[in-house]
């Protein structure tokens, strides 16, 4: 395999010694449980392979980005009780990402996209501290999975292990997904209070008690062929993001 001079873990220091990027994108996963049939790195695989192609369409179309090892652990506080469910609390993905960013603000790149392919993280309250303390960095993050509309893609909804996520799988890391007699339906259960399900009152779901195999969302109509589509689609969508923040100007944002 050819090194990827975006991939952190792939480059060296021949190639690092007289390197400048503009841009450091921090891919941000989850280790948990993915209905029956997808692997509990599913987010990690995501992030990973969505995060490589969008840099190296970024990196042809002269983009200085470099893509960090992607952190596997995720905010897992609704799934204690799902087994090897690993959670990471959400003070420590403060700390973790405070050494991150001070290596990278004194090392000069200034430029710092958190690439969250995990629902239950959360890092807009992070984003907003270490702002507060870096102030000459730029930091944002983003939900790829968020990025499209997936009605245009997908036929049934939902946000874990649904359609969406066993196609991509399905496409990413076929070897990984068990046979379609093991998939579970992915039933889900909402809580009882509208106000909720509206989505301007917020708690937290306990995992084992909305769902039965650990899935929401039907996966049934998933292909590798609309997994296919789909990260050819979304990938091209963060290689523009991840280009726009390599060329722009952070002391030059709002119009």
């Amino acid at each position: 395999m050819k090194i990827r001079p975006y991939i952190l873990t792939e480059t060296n220091w021949d190639a690092l010694k007289d390197a400048k990027f503009e841009l450091a994108v921090l891919p941000w996963g989850a280790t948990e449980a993915h209905n029956y049939h997808l692997p509990y790195g599913t987010d990690v695989y995501e992030a990973d392979y969505i995060s490589a192609a969008a840099a190296e369409i970024t990196w042809e179309k002269g983009g200085k980005v470099i893509v960090l090892p992607t952190i596997p652990f995720g905010v897992n506080t609704g799934q204690s009780d799902i087994y090897l469910d690993i959670n990471l609390n959400p003070s420590t993905q403060l700390a973790i990402l405070t050494d991150v960013i001070e290596t990278l603000n004194r090392q000069g790149i200034k430029k710092l996209l958190i690439f969250n392919s995990h629902g239950g993280n959360n890092f807009k309250p992070l984003v907003r501290e270490l702002g507060l303390k870096f102030p000459e960095m730029f930091l944002c993050f983003s939900n790829w999975f968020q990025a499209m509309d997936r009605s245009k893609y997908f036929e049934e909804q939902g946000d874990h292990a649904e359609e969406m996520e066993t196609s991509l799988i399905l496409h990413l890391k076929p070897e990984l997904v068990l046979p379609r007699d093991k998939w579970g339906d992915g039933a889900s259960k909402k809580f009882k209070i509208g106000a909720f399900s509206e989505g301007w009152v917020w708690a937290e779901r306990k995992w084992s008690q909305i769902s039965n195999d650990t899935g929401v969302g039907n996966p049934k109509y998933a292909s590798k062929e609309k997994g296919a589509r789909f990260f050819t689609d979304i990938t091209k969508k963060m290689a523009e993001l991840f280009l726009a923040l390599c060329n722009a100007d952070v002391h030059d944002l709002y119009e």
